[in-house]
């Protein structure tokens, strides 16, 4: 078993992706990160004739862009009532709208950008984990239609298996929006996309300090400094000390995936009929689907740390994904892997700037679809093409107890595993 991601593994960097060969010496706009709010704000910036740079610690699309779970589905990490709640009536609808317009961002960039990367939207459904967690589905049905237009389906215990070969869940909620890619080509067709625009991708290129300049910034990385008249962090769940002002505003959260070996056609069809993309409805959910070579992807998490060991977390995915699919008793894994999702206190994306320096991060495990949205918001705030973005109206909460290390995620995850037994 290989304890590298997946994904890149099974389509690795390309060679002849055009990366700098050195830093230019003055842009735009700088942009700290190269998954997808850097790439996507950079080609809308470069579509709008900005001279863009985006600088990498390591390769391009290093992190959670090439390590998540390839998942698009509406919604974004916290729940719609309690936007409701929070923010009101307008602003539910808005971010709703969002989760959706997202995902149909990603079928207008894979096509205008011809990126191969196995986008399919074969839709997704939410499975319930207890017999009342079936209630709650179908309240959440009722509501989404009533209220926001939505159709979803309800899918009973009787007729699960029309959707998924297990016998482990008290049905689910069925929606036909959202899709599955492949991240890695993903993210590196994005990349090929803005270089053609003009961007300039400069890997090895670790920021270690920012300098503030009458007109604009001195970025001083590993690989020289560049000059830009803006600047943008676009590193979400790798967030760190940099710009001090963010480390408080968002905290990483590890979440494990494994995948097994490609299964026989016939498996493929009775384990997932439909080819959906799935997640549990604990608070610690699982999500899996079937990868475009037919693995068996299983994600999750019943520990928020960063650093698990990758052995002993896949031991722990493997119980979870036996209960559900005993028959993958027999199939070998052949990968573990990690990546950090950023999290806000309120569970919301946000666009925002400190100190003059911008900022777009808090995907909270809905990176692939709300990252390339947000990612595309924040460049077309900087290239002048809107005033405001939901994003970037709602308050951004802190806590008094956290400014650098997460040091309450032990005791987060105890409690969640709590709720999880009880409810």
């Amino acid at each position: 078993m290989k304890t590298i991601p997946f994904w890149t593994d099974d389509f690795p960097r390309p060679n002849g992706l055009p990366v700098a060969a050195g830093l230019p010496s003055q842009v735009d706009v700088a942009i700290v990160g190269s998954g997808y709010t850097g790439l996507n704000a950079a080609r809308v910036l470069a579509q709008a004739g900005a001279t863009v740079a985006v600088l990498e610690r390591h390769t391009i699309g290093w992190g959670a862009s090439s390590r998540n779970g390839g998942m698009a589905t509406p919604g974004i990490k916290q729940s719609l009532k309690v936007i409701w709640k929070q923010y009101g009536r307008d602003y539910a609808h808005k971010f709703w709208q969002a989760s959706l317009d997202a995902i149909d961002l990603i079928d207008q960039i894979v096509r205008e950008e011809e990126i191969k990367c196995d986008w399919q939207r074969n839709g997704h459904v939410a499975l319930a984990s207890k017999e009342g967690h079936f209630d709650h589905y179908r309240d959440i049905q009722r509501w989404f239609k009533d209220e926001f237009n939505h159709e979803t389906t309800l899918v009973s215990k009787d007729e699960i298996h029309d959707e998924i070969g297990s016998n482990s869940f008290f049905g689910g909620l069925a929606d036909d929006y959202g899709g599955g890619i492949q991240p890695a080509k993903y993210v590196f067709g994005l990349a090929r996309a803005v270089a053609r625009y003009g961007v300039h991708l400069c890997e090895h290129a670790g920021v270690q300090r920012i300098e503030k300049l009458p007109d604009g910034f001195q970025v001083h990385t590993s690989a020289g400094a560049i000059n830009a008249s803006e600047l943008l962090i676009a590193t979400n769940g790798y967030t760190d000390r940099l710009v001090p002002q963010l480390k408080p505003k968002i905290f990483p959260v590890g979440s494990y995936i494994i995948v097994t070996e490609p299964l026989l056609p016939e498996m493929q069809r009775r384990l997932s009929p439909k080819g959906r993309m799935f997640y549990t409805s604990q608070i610690f959910l699982n999500y899996f689907r079937l990868t475009p070579d037919g693995r068996m992807l299983w994600g999750g998490r019943n520990n928020l740390s960063t650093d698990l060991d990758l052995a002993d977390s896949a031991r722990q995915l493997q119980k979870t994904l036996y209960n559900a699919f005993p028959d993958l008793k027999e199939v070998p894994l052949t990968h573990s892997w990690t990546g950090q999702l950023g999290i806000t206190f309120d569970l919301m994306p946000h666009i925002g700037r400190v100190d003059g320096i911008h900022f777009a991060l808090g995907y909270g495990g809905h990176g692939l679809s709300i990252a390339t949205y947000v990612g595309t918001e924040v460049g077309k705030l900087l290239a002048g093409q809107i005033d405001s973005t939901p994003f970037s109206e709602i308050p951004h909460q802190t806590m008094f107890f956290y400014r650098n290390r997460p040091w309450f995620l032990p005791l987060a995850a105890w409690y969640y595993r709590f709720l999880d037994w009880k409810s």
